[in-house]
């Protein structure tokens, strides 16, 4: 927590929250993944890992887990405290995705779990991501990604209003077929789970 906070304080908009994700919102992340029986999964923003364990809990012995995180002493933290062989950590950016899946010999992930905060990046930063990402992905793929509710927006989802800031619902239509949502209020502050689906390829008929 010591350290989450001070690295919070130090870099907010790579952190992007003052405090580690609950343990309900991890097993939130976690659960899509359950029924998946899947081979590789990559994390993106791993943080001290809160995420990370859950995700370990759920997935198969022979599972592989890319853990991805830019910050270096959460990284040197992790290798510390993880000693999961199905655990790879990848101290490198979330832009790199494509390039450090290839190094590894994969094409494609079942899941991409995101920890991200979409609405602090720049547009070209945020586009980067999704395409890196929709890259490993197919049609049984899926991507989960967490988003903050202030308590002013809060609020104004009850009241049936909109979010000034960046409208994280109508990026990820913009990007996937299927996108579905929960809130996860015992975290703080609480927060909307999205799980999506990319958009299945047209086939074109002659």
């Amino acid at each position: 927590m010591a350290l989450f906070l001070e690295e919070a304080l130090a870099n907010y908009p790579s952190v992007a929250s003052v405090t580690p994700s609950s343990r309900h919102l991890a097993r939130a992340m976690a659960e899509p993944l359950r029924k998946m029986k899947a081979g590789v999964v990559v994390e993106l923003g791993a943080g001290t890992g809160v995420i990370t364990r859950a995700l370990l809990e759920l997935l198969p012995k022979h599972a592989a887990l890319i853990a991805f995180e830019i910050n270096k002493k959460f990284y040197r933290y992790l290798r510390r405290n993880f000693n999961d062989p199905r655990l790879l950590l990848v101290n490198a950016s979330a832009e790199t995705l494509g390039h450090q899946l290839a190094q590894l010999g994969i094409t494609r992930a079942d899941a991409v779990v995101s920890s991200l905060s979409f609405s602090l990046m720049k547009e070209k930063q945020r586009n980067a991501i999704l395409t890196s990402l929709l890259a490993c992905m197919d049609s049984k793929s899926v991507f989960l990604q967490y988003h903050y509710l202030p308590a002013r927006i809060v609020n104004a989802l009850h009241q049936g209003r909109r979010n000034g800031r960046l409208n994280v619902p109508r990026l990820l239509h913009q990007h996937f077929g299927s996108v579905e949502s929960h809130i996860v209020w015992r975290n703080l502050p609480p927060a909307l789970v999205y799980a999506c689906k990319r958009k299945r390829a047209r086939v074109r008929l002659d």
